[in-house]
């Protein structure tokens, strides 16, 4: 019995607890459910607006900022590439993933990046703004450039940024940057033009040369995504940074020329490689002065740049433009060096000193095409016209 009493008592503080806190909550149920009270100002005019300090009108600048990015951003893709590498603990193979950046080029899913963002990579995945993933396929690469050519088969998402021309391009023009540094996509940068005419190296080790300079911000995941001037034109394809010790941003971007760009994209889409031209000579055939500097008196020639030239392949351009290799060999101390070839010093009037800036000259032309050679041949300089060959697909 007394029991029950208490189970009574107990149930009727309960449900008095429970009336008070329904009574309570009701009140502010009711506030949340009316709209919020809004303080009105009167403006000059006399219209009312919303207290508090009216938005600043945007500038002509800024106006043409938010015409580019709202109309070419949906352009820019994110790459993420899958390779693999070796090994973990168990010798079981380690998957590796990177980011990068790339640009639509037309309808049918053309997308130009550069090389490095799709280097050696297993499985290529590109994601459009519209946040679909699509697999991606290597439609071509120019390591010379650091430029390829993926493409993706998507119906829709397509928007193609138009390829200007980086001719005429001058220091201090406005240019925009839009990538995925760090993941964070479609991120937009704005800067200038800060030099022209730089040189990179590839890589591979080549040189590219009229590079852009920018001082737009561009981080890790920017490489492959376009520089644009103010017509939303890409005018370059960014692709690296100086930052020394891989510090961060310091303000010192590059960017591959729209033109290089253009030219390397037109033959990857339409041949799959780029045809390169070349003299039919390799490293092993060739010793750049420079570095056996203070041996030229023991060689018989008067300069201490270019390369001497020691063998020469038969059936090739230089062979058939009459070049020398050499023909003798002389002892400088306990050393033996090939002498009586001659010096290959500049290509259409530029100096080469090392078999990467020849090679960086020759691939400035096409295959078929006849370039200068400067010679030093028995202390006399020999212009001899060359007809460049196109470089084998098993070399590139």
């Amino acid at each position: 019995m007394r029991n029950l009493i208490k189970v009574a008592f107990l149930s009727s503080i309960i449900t008095a607890a429970m009336v008070y806190v329904l009574l309570e909550w009701r009140p502010l149920r009711s506030e949340l459910s009316r709209p919020p009270e809004v303080s009105w100002a009167s403006s000059p005019s006399g219209a009312t607006s919303p207290a508090g300090p009216a938005a600043a009108p945007l500038t002509d600048d800024e106006r043409n900022n938010i015409e580019v990015y709202q109309k070419y951003s949906q352009g820019v893709v994110n790459i993420t590439s899958t390779s693999v590498a070796c090994c973990d603990f168990f010798l079981r193979p380690v998957p590796q993933s990177g980011m990068g950046s790339g640009a639509i080029i037309d309808a049918q899913g053309h997308i130009v990046t550069n090389f490095h963002v799709v280097q050696d990579a297993e499985l290529l995945e590109v994601t459009l703004p519209n946040k679909t993933k699509h697999k991606a396929r290597v439609v071509g690469t120019d390591p010379n450039n650091d430029l390829a050519v993926i493409q993706i088969d998507a119906r829709t998402g397509l928007t193609p940024i138009p390829l200007g021309t980086s001719k005429g391009l001058q220091v201090g023009q406005k240019v925009l940057a839009i990538g995925n540094p760090f993941g964070l996509d479609r991120t937009m940068t704005t800067g200038i033009i800060s030099a022209l005419g730089r040189s990179i190296q590839a890589p591979n080790g080549r040189i590219i040369d009229d590079i852009i300079q920018t001082d737009a911000s561009i981080n890790h995941g920017n490489s492959g995504g376009p520089l644009l001037n103010n017509q939303g034109q890409i005018i370059g394809i960014n692709t690296a940074i100086f930052s020394p010790n891989d510090t961060g941003n310091y303000g010192i971007g590059f960017a591959i020329p729209a033109d290089t760009v253009r030219r390397i994209a037109d033959e990857l889409v339409r041949l799959g490689y780029v045809r390169h031209a070349y003299l039919s000579v390799d490293p092993r055939g060739l010793i750049p002065l420079a570095d056996i500097r203070g041996l030229a008196d023991a060689l018989d020639v008067n300069t201490e740049g270019g390369l001497l030239v020691i063998n020469v392949p038969p059936n090739g351009p230089l062979a058939e433009a009459g070049i020398r290799e050499a023909n003798r060999r002389v002892r400088v101390g306990n050393v033996v060096l090939p002498a009586g070839g001659d010096v290959i010093l500049a290509i259409q009037g530029k100096n080469v000193n090392s078999f990467v800036e020849l090679a960086t000259e020759v691939d400035r032309y096409k295959p078929g095409e006849r370039i200068t050679v400067t010679v030093l041949r028995g202390n006399r300089k020999i212009d001899l016209q060359v007809t460049l060959q196109e470089l084998p697909r098993q070399q590139r």
